[in-house]
């Protein structure tokens, strides 16, 4: 783990500032630390779909293989579509 050098700094409004001590508290948390590890697991998450992933020659055919496989037929998933949704 490389050590903490850099810092970041951010403006916010009083309230906005009360809202996350009361939830890094609860989290038995500062401020830094609880932003920090919401704000790294934010940014996982909203990378996840946008990175590049290399894969050898072996883990590609593994992966075209299960591409090409007809699809497994899933009653359940079937049925839970053809209801109508809480939405309509």
């Amino acid at each position: 783990m490389e050590p903490r050098s850099e810092r970041i700094d951010i403006r916010t409004s009083p309230t906005v500032k009360k809202l996350l001590q009361q939830a890094a508290s609860y989290a038995h948390k500062n401020v830094s630390e609880f932003l920090l590890e919401h704000g790294l697991k934010a940014a996982k998450e909203t990378l996840t779909d946008r990175r590049l992933f290399l894969l050898d020659d072996e883990q590609w055919k593994a992966f075209q293989a299960v591409l090409d496989r007809p699809p497994m037929d899933k009653p359940r998933l079937k049925k839970l579509l053809s209801e109508p949704s809480v939405f309509d």
